[in-house]
């Protein structure tokens, strides 16, 4: 019995390692997105391509992401908001949000 529970925390545990990893191939794709719109202005069509085609429907999934049209939806506003993933994630973007959030709602 405990072969078998060590074999799937070990299981689960690899599953999730290979989430994050697509996870970061759908960052990675958001963040060619977005230097495709500065540069040629097409990032929301770009991604939109992508999220759509067979390997980007693919690696939603394998992400745990449900790759259907409000994903694709949602990805094309992010990919014109033009910030980058890595500023997106930080805890003073979110903190600065949140205050202009507030802002505009007093």
């Amino acid at each position: 019995m405990k072969d078998f529970v060590d074999g799937t925390a070990f299981n689960n545990e690899q599953g999730n390692r290979a989430r994050k990893l697509f996870a970061a191939v759908v960052l990675a794709a958001l963040d060619d997105a977005i230097a495709d719109d500065k540069k040629y202005g097409n990032g929301p069509e770009q991604i939109a391509r992508w999220a759509r085609s067979r390997d980007g429907r693919e690696v939603l999934s394998c992400a745990g992401i449900d790759p259907n049209e409000r994903v694709v939806e949602g990805l094309m506003e992010f990919v014109g908001k033009g910030v980058r993933t890595s500023v997106a994630l930080s805890r003073e973007e979110s903190e600065r949000r949140n205050a202009a959030q507030q802002a505009e709602a007093a």
